[in-house]
């Protein structure tokens, strides 16, 4: 067994899990945060996408060792009972989800690409999005609510296409 020590969602947890075990399964099954999805378990759907010292990763891919010391925030950490994170926010309002099970991956992809302050285009959205698959939506309300979510956070607007580009 190896003593993993953590900071998710901006509290020190430690858990005592054998040296194969995945942040995932750390994450669901010894500190019970389950809104991290177990999906493909091979780094293809993004179901699992959580942030790592503010960088998305599929914690399914992930040693919970490579973990030991990091900042991790999952989707249980953005939000209170009393109000959501204005990414949520934004995927309700445009009813961006059906099912739900790709929502935490899909919003902390979100999250990950917001955070960086980067000019968003919506090519850049579905470039930043393309790891996380959705079976239930054809993904138009999905990119409309990350269009609303940056806008709202940034105050900036998102052109068709990246101004890098031109």
């Amino acid at each position: 067994m190896t003593d993993i020590t953590l900071t998710v969602n901006g509290e020190e947890r430690t858990a005592s899990v054998p040296p194969e075990t995945t942040l995932l399964k750390m994450l669901r099954e010894d500190l019970n945060l389950t809104g991290t999805k177990l999906g493909c378990d091979v780094g293809d759907c993004g179901a699992c996408t959580v942030l790592v010292d503010g960088i998305a990763v599929n914690a399914c891919l992930m040693l919970a060792g490579q973990a030991n010391g990091k900042k991790i925030e999952t989707i249980e950490g953005l939000s209170t009972m009393e109000e959501y994170h204005p990414i949520q926010k934004a995927f309700e309002e445009v009813a961006a989800l059906q099912c739900g099970f790709c929502g935490p991956g899909m919003i902390m992809s979100t999250k990950a690409m917001i955070d960086q302050g980067d000019d968003l285009s919506k090519q850049d959205i579905r470039d930043a999005l393309s790891g996380n698959l959705c079976r239930c939506t054809g993904y138009t309300k999905i990119i409309d609510g990350v269009i609303d979510a940056y806008e709202e956070i940034t105050g900036k607007k998102v052109p068709e296409i990246s101004p890098r580009a031109a």
